[in-house]
């Protein structure tokens, strides 16, 4: 018997996915287990599976064909079974679909024929093409039943120079074209062809429409929603980074695997979220959640936007273990290869552009999550020390809260705690 292979949910927010890659073609055997597809999701490719014995009859959709969840995309069964039903089944929403739309054509022709509009009437612009051609041609200068007002010796002037007094704007009494009126006088066709040929002078680009991927289109939507649904404010804190230059510097002298300065936010924010926990909660409507572990994402910036995979327990692991764990998750999602698990049940995120060079930004919140730190980078600036200018290292954190969960004395509080952690590495070994 001939069974559907429809569109599987590959992801908590998945809405449809698209066809990235066959690895069968209509004909081929196929056994329980076995990866008949590669399917672009809203975070990652995954791989779809047959779960039946049996002969790929038919593939319903293309590659690159975008499919919705429960969207049929195959049909296996027996070799030379008919599936007929199967096949036009598939289409019959769609078909629906389209009579509907010629049935609501018809009708409104029907409607126009009855009130003897024409099909290509516009109910906004039909009255004022109507009455733009029934209008007489405008004129720029002053006319009384045809008749252009105009001065004895402006009308003279024109007739020397040639010039059409329909065509010239009087600033006399009641509109009167007068002598300097005349004399002024620029023909608009002298315009058009300088703009002419200063637009003439250039090239024309081609421009380019970009195909919007899964990923790009579930970053639009679920950004949009935080943006209007979750009240945002934003607190910013300027922090010394001398300490945890020196401290880096000493740790990475001794360990096999490079700490970064993003490691060291990582950190010293899973501390402060330990010690502040509205800040590492979630609004559910009906309750505010206040998670009991503390697992903080990291946006990722890759091809199509950004992924945000999951340091778990990251207040329970050294500097070491969420260097190696970030790198290996990273790499993971620069290829797309990062799994579903990999990427939900975060309680906190950091997002850091301080590599490009940005000094201070303002990040939008990654639902559920209540807050999200936008890190700067490491400036050079003078800093007064016992009295004196010297110079300093200092780093700009900002931090966006959803303010139906954390207050604003909440926010400084925490930031409060993770410039502390910062400022004295040592703090978070405690």
């Amino acid at each position: 018997m001939a069974v559907k292979i429809e569109m599987p949910k590959l992801s908590d927010t998945m809405e449809e996915g698209v066809i990235a890659k066959w690895n069968v073609k209509e004909g081929d055997k196929v056994s329980s287990g076995d990866v008949i597809a590669e399917v672009e999701t809203d975070k990652a490719t995954m791989e779809v599976e047959v779960f039946d014995d049996g002969t790929i009859l038919k593939i319903m959709a293309e590659e690159g064909e975008a499919i919705p969840l429960g969207g049929l995309i195959a049909i296996v069964g027996e070799e030379g079974e008919d599936i007929s039903d199967l096949v036009d089944g598939s289409g019959d929403g769609e078909k629906a679909a389209k009579e509907t739309k010629s049935e609501s054509k018809e009708s409104e022709k029907e409607k126009k024929k009855e009130s003897g509009d024409s099909d290509d009437f516009d109910p906004i612009l039909g009255d004022i093409e109507k009455s733009d051609s029934e209008e007489s041609p405008t004129t720029d200068s002053a006319s009384d039943n045809g008749r252009i007002k105009a001065s004895p010796l402006a009308k003279k002037m024109a007739e020397e120079k040639g010039i059409e007094l329909s065509s010239v704007k009087g600033s006399g009494p009641d509109g009167r074209i007068v002598k300097r009126d005349i004399e002024s006088y620029q023909p608009k066709e002298e315009k058009k062809s300088a703009v002419s040929a200063s637009a003439g002078s250039f090239d024309s680009e081609e421009s380019e429409d970009v195909k919007i991927s899964q990923m790009r289109k579930t970053i639009a939507r679920r950004l949009s929603e935080s943006k209007f649904s979750n009240p945002h404010f934003y607190e910013t804190i300027d922090i010394d980074m001398e300490e945890a230059i020196r401290a880096r510097t000493s740790l990475n002298e001794v360990s096999d695997v490079k700490i970064s300065f993003n490691d060291i936010v990582v950190k010293a924010c899973a501390s402060a979220l330990r010690r502040h926990p509205a800040v590492n909660s979630s609004w559910l409507d009906d309750v505010i959640r206040k998670h009991g572990d503390v697992n903080v994402a990291v946006a990722v910036a890759i091809e199509d936007g950004l992924m945000t995979p999951v340091i778990r327990y990251a207040d329970k692991k050294n500097l070491r273990q969420i260097s190696a764990e970030t790198r290996e998750l990273a790499g993971l999602a620069r290829d797309k290869k990062l799994q579903p698990e990999q990427m939900e049940g975060s309680t906190f995120t950091i997002s850091n552009l301080g590599m490009f060079g940005i000094e201070e930004f303002t990040a939008i919140i990654n639902p559920p999550n209540a807050c999200i730190l936008a890190v700067g980078a490491i400036r050079d600036v003078p800093v007064v020390k016992n009295g004196e200018v010297v110079p300093g290292k200092r780093m700009k954190v900002t931090l966006s809260s959803d303010h139906r969960i954390v207050d604003g004395a909440k926010a400084a509080e925490f930031l409060n705690t993770l410039r502390q952690m910062i400022e004295n590495p040592l703090a978070m070994m405690l």
